[in-house]
């Protein structure tokens, strides 16, 4: 299985990609410029089952529905374990894949083109409609439905994105790219939150109605996401997140959450230490201010704007500082790693990631910076996909 999620054979000697076929199968395929498109499954493998998606490989949201779960997960593991050897790291222990899909993605986008929302098919941006989607929260069932109506009730013709956040209080949805919709628009988005129960609905952070606030409980705390706002694909995943970081940073009076968010991290850590908050998103720094306003029984907590990718919190900066977590996008961090390494009060950094990649690479920095890789735990908050979370234990 390649690292992609999609089976890899060889032809004279050159890869092959094919999506949707598994490791040890004989399969047909059309091949194109070391791609494969499988038409037929000659021999398949012991470990392939019955996806549970009617739009399983027509949709390209899931590769890996027709995976067993325990070949899946040593896949997924084994991802995480080459990343590090590749950085001269193979000796570190990578924990069993924790399985962080819970009730189910609690964000999705879809576009609507046509009168229909849904997805692009693998490595296409062929439109596939989708009724339902089973690796969704119940709350957002009717995900393509709302995106629909939505759509329609503000007269858009051309493909609109549209993300839907499961609440607390109901669904959140932000329409993308769309500028101040006028007064008998406005009603009927009205009338479709009204029939859906949605919380909230803007339109390129424009609020159109909020019949509720659109809140997510943090361990006793409660947070208003941004519209459009990042939060982890699942509840299960944040919280096994916040698992395994929380304790690793018990004890220490007062730690940095770097690339903060709105603060899943930082809510709960300044629930016994206190914490310096940092992220360049301003919308979510306002929410962690004003969750923290409305928070009881924490410590105290500072949030700030500041652009760790292009400006890092240098060692100077990081005084007095023991404990940290960075948890940055995809692209890694690995600036701000060789700082908090340079910072000699820093005695435990958690690193959270979802490259393979950039966190062996970020891991790397802080190992030649003097710190011990202790463990690493994958979690798998976005089943059936190429896509893992890891978090890593730094200690010196």
């Amino acid at each position: 299985m390649g690292a992609r999620g999609e089976g890899l054979a060889h032809s004279d000697g050159a890869p092959v990609y094919v999506a949707y076929a598994l490791p040890g199968e004989r399969v047909r395929a059309d091949v194109k410029s070391g791609r494969g498109r499988l038409t037929d499954v000659l021999e398949a493998a012991p470990d392939r089952v019955l996806p549970k998606c009617p739009h399983f490989g027509r949709c390209g949201g899931c590769l890996l529905q027709h995976w067993s779960q325990p070949a899946y997960a040593r896949w997924k593991r084994q991802l995480v374990v080459d990343a590090l050897s590749r950085k001269g790291l193979g000796d570190i222990e990578v924990m069993p894949l924790v399985d962080a899909h819970g009730a189910g993605r609690r964000r999705v986008t879809l576009t609507v083109v046509g009168g229909k929302a849904g997805f692009s098919a693998h490595r296409s941006h062929d439109h596939v409609p989708v009724v339902t989607c089973p690796v969704l929260v119940p709350q957002l069932a009717q995900a393509s439905k709302i995106a629909v109506r939505l759509v329609q009730a503000l007269s858009l013709k051309k493909p609109q994105r549209v993300h839907l956040l499961a609440s607390d209080t109901g669904p959140d949805c932000e329409l993308v790219g769309v500028d101040d919709p006028d007064l008998d628009a406005r009603v009927r988005v009205a009338d479709v939150a009204e029939e859906f129960g949605l919380a909230r609905v803007t339109a390129s952070g424009d609020m159109l109605i909020e019949r509720a606030r659109p809140v997510l409980a943090v361990d006793g705390a409660t947070v208003t996401p941004p519209a459009g706002g990042f939060a982890q694909a699942t509840a299960a995943g944040e919280q096994a997140l916040a698992s395994i970081v929380v304790p690793a940073l018990a004890g220490h009076s007062v730690v940095a959450d770097l690339f903060c968010g709105w603060g899943a991290f930082g809510l709960r850590l300044a629930k016994a230490s206190r914490v310096l908050a940092v992220d360049s998103d301003r919308p979510a720094i306002a929410a962690l201010e004003a969750a923290t306003r409305g928070a009881t029984g924490l410590k105290p907590l500072i949030a700030r704007t500041h652009d760790l990718m292009r400006d890092p919190l240098t060692a100077p900066e990081l005084k007095g500082i023991t404990g940290a977590v960075f948890d940055p996008p995809r692209a890694g961090a690995a600036a701000q790693a060789a700082e908090l390494a340079a910072a000699r009060t820093v005695r435990t950094v958690a690193g959270v990631s979802c490259d393979a990649g950039t966190f062996a690479r970020d891991a790397s920095v802080l190992v030649q910076g003097g710190f011990k890789l202790e463990r690493v735990v994958p979690v798998d908050q976005f089943k059936y996909s190429a896509h893992v979370e890891m978090v890593g234990i730094f200690s010196r």
